[in-house]
């Protein structure tokens, strides 16, 4: 009789064991699988734009998660085919997206410049440049998330961010594209107007900032065209990456359109068709 006891008690604990087992590995494979809701997602051959383009998926495509690298999935998708897939365009993250655009697959990386206690450069009215940065910014990276794109912010309020730290944010994420929005100002007020977007490293960035500045010529305030800065922002950045001074807030004429209400959506629509003209070209 203590025998049998014995039996069944092991084969309970047996059970109750498998049971725990089979529970795991049920949320361990839910956990690893999404669905992803768009169609046309590409499957590349590693974790990035660069990347060759080996396959897309279909609106519904279940894909299974082996391992993730810079904010990309390693998949297994359709019957055993593995590739590399965008996180941010599967259910995971809840996209609203409901189909690709030429910068879905991007990360960008957008800088408000200034904040905290470094107000920038003054209007003739005492206005600080870190304002109208973080609001152009927050319109932009508003429209790029709209397109699908993977955006990061180097701040989203008002708050003090170094300058190394910036670049630094953009070489962590291996990003596509960096962008760094800022305000001019002369030496004496109403000497300077317009627009003018830099480039440090001409291998990398040249591309980008002609795609940006062919965009702004559209905008109520004058392009200056482009030119190289040496800047550190820009300089210090292992990806293509660009700084934007989009008028001079000390000047009378530019700052009533910095400044108006409708100013950073102009620019956000500006910078989303010189990205989506870039990234074609990539």
């Amino acid at each position: 009789m203590q025998v049998l006891k014995h039996f069944w008690r092991q084969i309970t604990i047996s059970l109750i064991f498998i049971g725990l087992i089979a529970g795991f590995i049920f949320v361990l494979a839910t956990h690893n699988t999404a669905v992803v809701n768009i169609a046309n997602v590409n499957i590349r051959e590693g974790p990035g734009m660069s990347y060759a383009i080996t396959d897309a998926t279909t609106k519904g495509t279940k894909v299974h998660i082996v391992r993730r690298k810079s904010n990309w999935l390693y998949v297994r998708y359709a019957d055993h085919k593995f590739g590399w897939i965008a996180s941010w365009l599967v259910n995971e993250h809840n996209t609203q997206l409901t189909k690709t655009t030429k910068i879905s697959e991007a990360t960008i990386v957008i800088d408000p410049g200034h904040g905290g206690s470094d107000s920038g450069a003054l209007s003739s009215k005492g206005k600080m440049e870190k304002t109208y940065t973080l609001r152009v910014a927050n319109a932009v990276a508003k429209r790029l998330r709209a397109a699908g794109a993977h955006v990061v912010l180097t701040r989203d309020s008002d708050k003090y961010v170094g300058l190394s730290a910036r670049p630094a944010i953009a070489n962590k994420l291996h990003a596509d594209a960096f962008i760094s929005f800022h305000f001019d100002s002369s030496p004496e007020k109403n000497q300077g107007s317009g627009i003018t977007t830099y480039y440090y490293h001409k291998s990398t960035s040249l591309g980008l900032a002609k795609a940006l500045s062919s965009d702004v010529q559209s905008l109520p305030i004058k392009s200056r065209g482009i030119a190289f800065g040496d800047f550190l922002v820009i300089r210090d950045n292992q990806v293509p990456a660009v700084l934007m001074e989009l008028g001079y807030i000390n000047d009378k004429a530019d700052f009533k359109t910095i400044s108006s209400q409708k100013y950073p959506n102009e620019v956000a629509h500006a910078v989303y068709a010189g990205l989506t003209s870039y990234f074609a070209g990539q």
